[in-house]
Order: C-alpha cells, then structure tokens, then sequence
C-alpha cells in the first residue's frame, strides 16, 4: 500500500468508531501518524492496539472537542510533542433520536450545533496558527447529506440537518479565508451510513429501503467515506478547496 502520507500528523476527532474509525484506519494504512481525539478512550486505545499492530503509529487524548480549553489543551499538547499537524478531520457530530420542531427544547438545538458545527469551529481556530507558520494544511469535516437537504428517502432531523448546512458554509468561508496560507478546506457529506449509531436511530427496513431508492442500490460504508477523506488529505488535491464531496451513493446529485 501507498505510503503518501509518510512523515504527515493528523488528528481524527470522534475517531473511536463508525466513520472515523475507517478514517483513522485508512490515514494510517497510508502512513500518516494519527492522533485521535474522543471522549471514549477506552474504545479509542483499542483502535490504538490495532494500528500499531499493522505497523502504523497513533495515540489517543481524551478530549471533548465541544469544551474550548480541553481542546487547547490538547492541541498545545500535541504540538508540543508533534512540532506541527498536518491535517485535521472533524468527524465528530451526529444525534440520538427524531422530534417534530415542537418538541424540540432549546437544550436540544444548542447541544447539537455545539456537536456538529461549534466542535469543527473550536478544532480549527486552536489549530490554524500552527499551520499558517508552516504554510501547509488540510482541514476536512465531515458533513451529511442532511446539511444539503430533507432526505429524500427517509425521516430527517432538522436540528441536525441546520447544523450539518452550517458546517457546509463554514468550510467555504473558512476556505476563502485560509487558501493564501496554504490551507486547503473542504467538507465530506456521506449518505446514510449503516454505522452503529445509525442502525439505533434507524429500523433495518428504513435503511434497506433508503439503500434500494439510491442510483447505486446501496448504503454507502464508512470505508467509502474514509477514501474520499484520504484523496482530500492527499498532495493530488492540493488545488481543490472550498469544495463539499457528496458521498451517498447517488441519493443527492
């Protein structure tokens, strides 16, 4: 395999399962050192285990990437033993349960945009002075299809979906922003993705029939998501930026 990512640090937010998992995994398959950020390091340090197993590097931190000074602390941590990062993959995100805006409390709405857009916000800031000091960066979050719109083939969350379009336009803007330091950004939106977190929020006919309706007649896999992620990550799209990537099989063109 590839080594193309030799000699480059990236951290993985939320990388203790599902999607990030695959990424951290696919990142470090390619060489790259991986430092995961989660509130689960248990899990996280299992998914450790294994890298180093197959030869990769990699370490943990516990973090929750929604607190401002835990996540200084650890990108000051990190770049004091690192000396720089490379790339930054916000995959942090998600949401547990489907409500009707009615029912939907002003706790729910601030907890989820603090999860999937204020979490990508805090990383970055912490992490773009470094690497304007290098002149080199690649920063990816990780979107949904929701952020483009309802799904067309299944129930949506609008709390989640406003927060995944949010986190849309701020890697636009951020890109804009960033391109004369060198600093590419761009967003990944996966479909439904049959993860484990999915599979609780959704009933298996839902996602058999979400798969059937796409032009591919399937779910995508984390997989599917991690290369996209990787070709991002990679020098060959060193002049793509401010771009969102739909990965869904086809459900939304």
């Amino acid at each position: 395999m590839s080594k193309s990512l030799a000699g480059i640090v990236a951290i993985v937010t939320g990388a203790s399962q599902g999607i990030g998992e695959a990424i951290a995994l696919t990142l470090s398959a390619h060489g790259a050192q991986v430092v995961i950020f989660s509130r689960k390091l248990e899990i996280a340090k299992k998914l450790i285990e294994g890298i180093q197993a197959n030869g990769g590097q990699a370490t943990a931190y516990s973090v929750d990437v929604c607190n401002e000074d835990q996540v200084q602390s650890a990108v000051s941590e990190v770049l004091a033993k690192s000396k720089r990062v490379d790339i930054l993959i916000n995959c942090v995100g998600g949401f547990n349960k489907f409500l009707p805006i009615e029912q939907v409390s002003s706790t729910e709405w601030d907890d989820i945009f603090n999860l999937n857009l204020k979490s990508a916000f805090l990383m970055a800031r912490a992490l773009i002075p470094s690497m304007k000091q290098h002149q080199f960066g690649r920063i990816i979050n990780i979107g949904s299809i929701a952020g483009n719109g309802p799904n067309p083939y299944g129930t949506s969350y609008l709390p989640y979906g406003a927060a995944k379009a949010g986190l849309i336009g701020f890697t636009k803007h951020l890109a804009k922003e960033l391109g004369p330091f060198g600093i590419t950004v761009n967003s990944v939106s996966p479909g439904t993705t049959a993860t484990e977190r999915v599979i609780k929020v959704r009933d298996p006919e839902s996602l058999n029939k979400m798969a059937e309706q796409t032009p591919l007649k399937r779910l995508v896999t984390p997989e599917d998501t991690a290369q996209a992620v990787l070709f991002l990550s990679s020098a060959t799209s060193g002049g793509i930026t401010g771009v969102n990537l739909n990965v869904n099989a086809g459900a939304v063109m």
